[in-house]
């Protein structure tokens, strides 16, 4: 399992792999090993499952803006590549996190994405004088400048309470304790 700490690191579980703690940090996790579930958690982050069918190469990404933003996806897609994956092989599923019309950001976040790519503004609305952020088509838009094109994307709102899903910046806003996590399993049969 990976945890949730914005590292911008992978760890690749190979047969030579041996975990010497007992918690893996690392934004995504990346295996060629058969029938062991990677998974990862996501409160509304947006959860990535990576797999080459050609090479049997799975990956499961925690992709938040920090790590979005620092490159974890070009980092893992590279890394899928150099292990003799093709981009054209390797289907992306995005699994649900929180959409655009719920993730409020301040102004210093928006400029922060268009000094680093002036592109990004496509990624940002304003609505009655607040900043809205679409982090899932962020993530789609870095998979597809990665040359990634078979992505199946779920639209699923993790703030909506109706889907059932956790929600950290819902559970705040209600002052709720912070009790839950949304997982994200993929494996290799």
């Amino acid at each position: 399992m990976v945890n949730q700490v914005h590292s911008n690191r992978f760890v690749f579980v190979n047969k030579k792999f041996k975990i010497k703690k007992k918690r893996i940090i690392a934004d995504a996790i990346i295996t060629n090993q058969r029938n062991l579930p990677i998974a990862v958690l996501t409160a509304d982050c947006v959860p990535i499952l990576l797999y080459d069918k050609e090479k049997d190469i799975i990956a499961a990404i925690h992709a938040g803006w920090r790590g979005a933003y620092k490159g974890i996806i070009k980092n893992v897609v590279k890394f899928m590549i150099k292990k003799g994956c093709k981009s054209k092989n390797i289907l992306a599923a995005i699994g649900p996190s929180i959409s655009s019309s719920n993730y409020n950001v301040k102004e210093d976040f928006k400029k922060k994405f268009i000094k680093k790519d002036k592109r990004n503004i496509i990624f940002f609305r304003t609505r009655l004088n607040f900043i809205y952020f679409d982090l899932p088509n962020y993530v789609k838009y870095q998979l597809k400048l990665n040359k990634i094109t078979n992505i199946d994307m779920k639209n699923t709102d993790t703030f909506d309470k109706k889907n059932n899903l956790f929600s950290a910046r819902r559970s705040l806003r209600l002052k709720h304790d912070d009790y839950g996590r949304n997982i994200s399993i993929i494996m290799i049969k």
